[in-house]
């Protein structure tokens, strides 16, 4: 895959919106997706880099690095079994259904997911882009087991707070920059408001069924082939007559010029060509 410049104007956005169609992916006989990438919007995604909505049945990618991103797993309660996360830095997890697993790759991090036999993983990938000044961190990792994720509940909704915050209930900090992401439930007639900080960029997608979202006083109705990507909206409102599922992250724009070659996103040319040679030299390390 050849290298890709991305420009990001430093000056704040006023409140756009945007729907963004998903990509179909498959990989194998084990792996299916909706993929969403920023090329489509040209930046409005930001922090945001892809969005992979998956299930996965079987191992599929084998061990990958990654630089300059976090890679996120966030795991649906409807998953079975287990999802095994190895990765460079020690961690050799059984993911559970609901868990969240952020690796800070930075510097750069060799990982390896897959469903152990017989499990059925439904998913997020996510990748989260690093500011300039952060790309070369030492890596780092969090594991949010579901048990521990604070519960919003009421009004026909449950909401998993598994990163960040909502409505003045606090979930885990990420090892990066502050993001929140939810896993919205909504039943038949069900309503849910969060209000954004300033300034956020907000990504969602109805996981299942169909969403009206508010933002702002814009409305759309949202349906799992599609997301909405908006930045600068404050308010936004879900309901769902027949029931639905809705996963919302939100988080700063880091407005930022990046270069990205496959799984790499770094500063700039000279930045991406020191990591995949240092890559090739096995200096992101291993899974041994």
């Amino acid at each position: 895959m050849t290298a890709q410049e991305i420009s990001r104007t430093h000056e704040p956005r006023a409140a756009t919106i945007a729907v963004q169609p998903g990509e179909p992916l498959t990989q194998g006989s084990g792996f299916e997706a909706l993929s969403f990438v920023h090329r489509q919007l040209d930046g409005l995604m930001d922090p945001l880099i892809m969005v992979d909505h998956f299930t996965m049945t079987r191992p599929t990618f084998g061990p990958h690095a990654h630089a300059g991103i976090s890679a996120v797993s966030v795991l649906f309660e409807d998953s079975t079994g287990s999802f095994r996360n190895r990765d460079s830095l020690g961690n050799d997890i059984e993911l559970a259904p609901g868990d969240l697993y952020w690796l800070k790759a930075a510097r750069g991090a060799v990982h390896d997911e897959a469903p152990t036999p017989g499990s059925r993983t439904h998913a997020l990938q996510v990748f989260v882009n690093l500011p300039a000044d952060r790309k070369l961190d030492a890596p780092d990792s969090l594991h949010v087991d579901a048990t521990q994720m604070p519960v919003i509940e009421g009004d026909g909704h449950r909401v998993r707070v598994m990163t960040g915050k909502s409505n003045g209930v606090v979930g885990a900090a990420p090892p990066a920059l502050p993001l929140t992401i939810l896993d919205i439930a909504l039943q038949a007639g069900g309503r849910f408001n969060h209000q954004a900080d300033p300034g956020d960029a907000s990504w969602l997608l109805a996981i299942r069924g169909d969403v009206e979202v508010d933002l702002d006083g814009s409305r759309y109705r949202l349906g799992p082939d599609a997301a909405l990507a908006a930045h600068g909206v404050e308010n936004i409102r879900l309901a769902s007559g027949d029931g639905a599922q809705v996963a919302l992250l939100s988080g700063k724009p880091l407005r930022e010029s990046f270069v990205q070659q496959g799984p790499f996103a770094m500063r700039d040319a000279h930045q991406l060509e020191a990591v995949i040679t240092a890559h090739a030299a096995g200096e992101l390390g291993s899974l041994d």
